[in-house]
C-alpha cells in the first residue's frame, strides 16, 4: 500500500508518552509538518494530510521512544464529544475528507 492517499484526509495521532522528562518537541514539530493540524487534547492531534497512516508513522516514529504507545488512525464522520467551538469548527470544515 502506498504512503500517500489520492487526496488529503484527516488522521488522528494519539499517544501515551512514557519517558519522564523526555523532550517531545521534535515529535510535535514532526506532526505539525504533516499538514494543517488541530491539537486541543493533550495526547491527541488531528492532521489534514495526503499521507496514509504508515506514511505518518514513518515521519514521526524517530521522535518517540520504544516504551511510548502511538496510534495513527483515519478519522470518520461519526464523531461526538465536548470541545471548544474552535475545535468543532476545524473538524467540521474538513468533514468531507473523513472516512464514511
Amino acid at each position: 500500500m502506498p504512503f500517500f492517499d489520492e487526496a488529503k484526509v484527516i488522521y488522528a495521532i494519539n499517544y501515551d508518552l512514557k519517558s519522564p522528562g523526555q523532550d517531545y518537541e521534535k515529535l510535535h514539530e514532526a506532526i505539525k509538518g504533516l499538514g494543517p493540524w488541530w491539537h486541543y487534547l493533550d495526547s491527541c492531534w488531528l492532521v489534514d494530510t495526503e499521507l496514509r497512516a504508515q506514511g505518518i508513522w514513518t515521519q514521526i516514529s524517530a521522535n518517540v521512544d520504544q516504551t511510548d504507545n502511538v496510534l495513527v488512525i483515519r478519522v470518520s464522520r461519526d464523531y461526538a464529544g465536548w470541545l471548544p467551538q474552535a475545535a468543532w469548527d476545524w473538524i467540521n470544515a474538513r468533514s468531507g475528507r473523513m472516512a464514511t
